[in-house]
């Protein structure tokens, strides 16, 4: 009943404006009629002109304003073709985490820490999943009364409806052609990989209840503000001009400087440096990063909210310097070693992965060639010298790769961005802002939250403990 008379309204205030309009031209024209006929003595003519000029009048009433918020629309505005590719790309995402991260994180850590590992990026999943629909995806992608945050309009994805009988499902107003509820899951993929990267920075040591609480704790505190300054309109970053396509500065350089900050905190494995830490079967390894490649083209491509022209070139820029920069960390490590590994390789692949995420959208052949070559050389620097220099034990690179790599990606973004493909200019300093803030933000509630956690329940497992295994000690299980 509230639909149809709110209709009604709509519709009679449309008709009025309409008519008063075409009205006040009509009188405005027969004035000017009559007093061009008094000047030359001549007889009036037949009013045909206001009936004529009222027609565009009523069109521009009609015009609607343009959408800021989540609305209620009528179905037959939905793009089938662009909600059957955005169906397609969340499943990509989700594929990324699980099995994705698992798999690639799984097969670097020592026999007696498998599970545990492969339990973080299956709880992150389980975790942000029901926080996101609570409150997460609202905090995130809605308007809200301030830049900084988003509101409560979509608590418990309150007002996300899809109505069969009337013909009316909601729309998010950054993707006006696909269901809300299409959009919102796309972006709940987004939000789960964030914190399940972050776990490779302290693998092997950290208490699975403190790890279940920062999950939950991060995703709200730091994951969805970012989200909501870059991606929604109204974000304080996106109204500055800030690019990011696909996630560089949300969700690797979040992440990535998140996971270092952890690191540090939790401190370094037992045996960090005098210790042998092989990998125990890279075999795993080299398919989760297969399968971050293949999911990735949803991560990116994705992100255009649509399948048309930008999500070809945002998935081909992506496979272009994806594949510069394995070769990259390939011929690297081959000069300086004499042996090109295929840690080493797949490494590179997920440098180039990340690097390429915020630009894939604005960049053009040159701008994947140059990001793809910069990111192979700045995260090759960030895995092996800056963090033995350092000293900071980053299990599985998580600063070094997505970290070092979102920012190399965000800032050449504001130097490649191509205007005829994402529609705007680059600015490199506008950029930095974005790199910048994101970097203390992330640095400084990472490290409250850690802190907190770490007074309450304790963020490290006992020296026995990480002796024997987290798979036996926080899980009661073991790979055989």
């Amino acid at each position: 009943m509230r639909v149809t008379y709110f209709k009604l309204c709509l519709f009679s205030l449309l008709v009025t404006l309409a008519g008063s309009t075409a009205f006040a031209q009509d009188a405005a024209v027969a004035s000017s009629v009559s007093s061009v006929a008094e000047e030359v003595a001549a007889p009036a003519p037949e009013p045909v002109v206001p009936v004529v000029a009222a027609a565009p009048a009523a069109t521009q009433v009609a015009a609607p304003a343009p959408m800021t918020k989540p609305t209620l629309v009528s179905t037959s505005t939905i793009n089938s073709g662009d909600t059957a590719w955005m169906l397609v790309s969340t499943a990509l995402v989700l594929l990324m985490t699980i099995p994705g991260v698992a798999l690639f994180y799984t097969g670097m850590v020592r026999k007696k820490n498998v599970l545990s590992t492969m339990a973080h990026s299956f709880a992150a999943t389980c975790i942000v999943s029901i926080l996101w629909v609570i409150v997460g995806y609202s905090l995130a992608f809605t308007p809200g009364k301030t830049p900084w945050i988003g509101g409560f309009d979509r608590l418990f994805l309150n007002g996300m409806e899809f109505i069969k009988e009337t013909g009316m499902v909601t729309v998010h107003h950054v993707a006006q052609s696909i269901p809300e509820s299409v959009f919102m899951m796309f972006q709940m993929t987004f939000a789960i990989i964030t914190p399940a990267l972050i776990t490779g920075a302290f693998a092997e040591r950290m208490k699975f209840s403190a790890l279940v609480v920062f999950i939950a704790l991060w995703s709200l505190f730091v994951y969805a503000p970012v989200a909501h300054w870059v991606w929604e309109p109204t974000g304080w970053l996106a109204s500055l001009g800030v690019l990011d396509f696909a996630g560089g500065t949300v969700v690797h350089i979040n992440a990535g400087v998140s996971g270092l900050v952890a690191a540090i905190i939790v401190g370094p494995r037992l045996g960090f440096g005098r210790v042998s830490m092989p990998p125990h079967n890279l075999i795993l390894t080299v398919v989760g990063a297969s399968l971050l490649w293949v999911g990735w083209f949803g991560f990116n491509a994705g992100s255009a909210g649509a399948a048309d022209g930008r999500a070809g070139m945002a998935m081909f820029t992506t496979q272009l310097a994806t594949a510069a920069a394995a070769m990259t960390w390939m011929a690297i490590e081959w000069f300086k070693r004499r042996k090109p590994s295929v840690l080493g390789m797949v490494s590179g692949a997920v440098a180039g992965l990340v690097a390429i995420t915020p630009a894939s959208g604005f960049v053009g052949v040159t701008g994947a060639f140059a990001i793809g070559i910069a990111a192979g050389i700045a995260c090759y620097w960030g895995a092996t010298w800056l963090k033995s220099t350092m000293g900071y034990d980053d299990s599985l690179d998580v600063f070094g790769v997505h970290a070092i790599g979102g920012i190399v990606g965000a800032l050449l973004t504001g130097v490649f961005a191509v205007k005829s493909i994402g529609g705007v200019e680059g600015s490199l300093a506008i950029q930095s802002i974005g790199v910048v803030t994101t970097v203390i933000y992330a640095s400084v509630v990472t490290g409250i939250i850690l802190i907190i956690i770490d007074k309450i329940i304790g963020l490290r497992v006992e020296m026995d403990e990480e002796n024997e295994g987290l798979d036996i000690e926080q899980h009661g299980e073991q790979v055989l």
